[in-house]
């Protein structure tokens, strides 16, 4: 057998620990610690990346694993929640967009094993699954907390599914996403580094409902905002394409 790294390798697991976590919370109904427990599966799925490459590390075992756990974390889980949440009163439209998330998902990982090797780091194509599943528990986070004010889900459950469809057909999207995976803070100063990160650590704990729905839509949009050029240039291709086409004729 091939070499099995242990340190980052234990992240995985505390990643697909707290999936199964998020699911077991999503069954008793405690949708709001469910969410949380995706995010922080979330935060163990950077770090094993982070510790692989760092330490050297890096394996075959881990990389397949660490999919295997990204599909429980971050398709399985948040698409029991979003059922069990919201979906469920609207029948088989409900169900059947929990599990296109969940298959998007899936084929999102498996296209991103494959192209890993051709594709820049720099970009992902298409929305992370990881991405997609903080989008969704962010705003179970954010609608449970002002539930007195906002109803309880079943009221908007149409608005959550039209949500889950977007966020699963991004997934499978060609819209490209900016990678963190080239970010470092070799060359910047350590002092810097700490102010900035304790002025984070602080917004998000004053206020981790909103903090972190701001993060995911921001990302999800960013994403969009950046392709509407791209569209552009292919839409007046496409014109150029077809009025050489038609003046031909």
């Amino acid at each position: 057998m091939k070499k099995i790294y242990l340190l980052p390798n234990l992240f995985t697991l505390g990643n697909i620990f707290f999936g199964f976590f998020s699911i077991i919370s999503s069954i008793n109904g405690a949708y709001t610690r469910a969410a949380y427990v995706i995010i922080i599966a979330g935060f163990f799925d950077v770090f094993d990346g982070k510790i692989a490459r760092a330490t050297n590390s890096t394996s075959k075992f881990g990389v397949e694993f660490d999919s295997l756990a990204d599909l429980v974390s971050f398709g399985v889980a948040p698409g029991v929640l979003a059922y069990l949440w919201a979906l469920q009163p609207l029948g088989r439209f409900g169900w059947l967009g929990a599990f296109l998330f969940l298959v998007c998902g899936a084929l999102r990982l498996a296209r991103f094993n494959v192209q890993v090797e051709v594709v820049s780091s720099e970009r992902f194509v298409g929305l992370p699954i990881p991405c997609a599943a903080g989008m969704l528990a962010s705003t179970v986070l954010l609608l449970e907390h002002y539930a007195e004010l906002v109803g309880p889900a079943s009221q908007y459950s149409l608005f959550i599914a039209i949500l889950v469809y977007v966020l699963a057909i991004l997934m499978v999207s060609n819209v490209q996403y900016r990678s963190s995976k080239n970010i470092t803070t070799r060359g910047k100063s350590p002092f810097k580094i700490m102010v900035v990160a304790a002025i984070i650590l602080i917004i998000v704990v004053s206020k981790p409902e909103i903090t972190f729905f701001i993060i995911g839509i921001t990302y999800t949009l960013l994403g969009l905002f950046e392709a509407i050029p791209d569209l552009r240039k292919r839409f007046s291709l496409f014109r150029e394409k077809h009025d050489h086409k038609h003046d031909a004729e």
